[in-house]
């Protein structure tokens, strides 16, 4: 889930920021120190929005640069237990398929990808199921479901598309279509009875 939250630290400006306003020096202090990471506490910081509040600068000894108290906003990403995302598969192995979900990657292990027995083909990299044919590739855009994260020093986060409403979207597609024929047959099967 994505997020906006407002946050304080103490940044240091670097002399070689001192030709620049304030805020902008400030700002600049900000996007290198934090965006890019994976903190357990607020989740990966994907960008400094906006400096609200910049407090009195103070030089330490022996350092040439201005520490200064500040409080900001960042775009933040938190995957969640359960939340439903939509990514691209990057990568297909003989465990399970990786999927690009923006900021980080998920995994959907072989044994959450669908329900029926699926193979592995090494050679054309692609999983496929033995009785519904369906099949799931490099490039596919799944609709997937978060199912477990783990955090150390970075997110790993288990995916399933075992459940309904999700799996690639060519499948569900693909199912929305058959329904919708079968509801037409039985509206046309409906109103045959209507005329007997």
């Amino acid at each position: 889930m994505y997020k906006i939250l407002t946050v304080s630290d103490k940044i240091r400006v670097d002399p070689k920021k001192f030709g620049l306003s304030l805020e902008e020096a400030v700002k600049s202090s900000l996007e290198d120190r934090w965006e890019g990471i994976t903190d357990p506490r607020l989740g990966i910081v994907l960008s400094i929005i906006s400096v609200k509040e910049v407090g009195e600068g103070k030089i330490l000894h022996g350092d040439g640069a201005i520490y200064f108290p500040v409080t900001f906003d960042v775009l933040v990403y938190v995957p969640e237990n359960h939340e439903v995302v939509i990514g691209e598969v990057i990568d297909v192995t003989e465990f399970g398929v990786f999927v690009r979900l923006g900021p980080v990657d998920g995994m959907i292990h072989v044994s959450q990808i669908m329900d029926d027995f699926v193979s592995y083909d090494a050679k054309n990299m692609i999983f496929t199921g033995r009785e519904s044919k369906k099949t799931i590739k490099e490039k596919d855009v799944v609709r997937a479901r978060i199912i477990s994260v783990s955090i150390e020093r970075e997110y790993k986060i288990g995916l399933t598309t075992r459940q309904p409403g999700l799996g690639v979207l060519s499948w569900l597609e693909k199912e929305k279509q058959e329904a919708k024929k079968k509801e037409a047959e039985k509206a046309k099967s409906a109103k045959k009875d209507e005329k007997k």
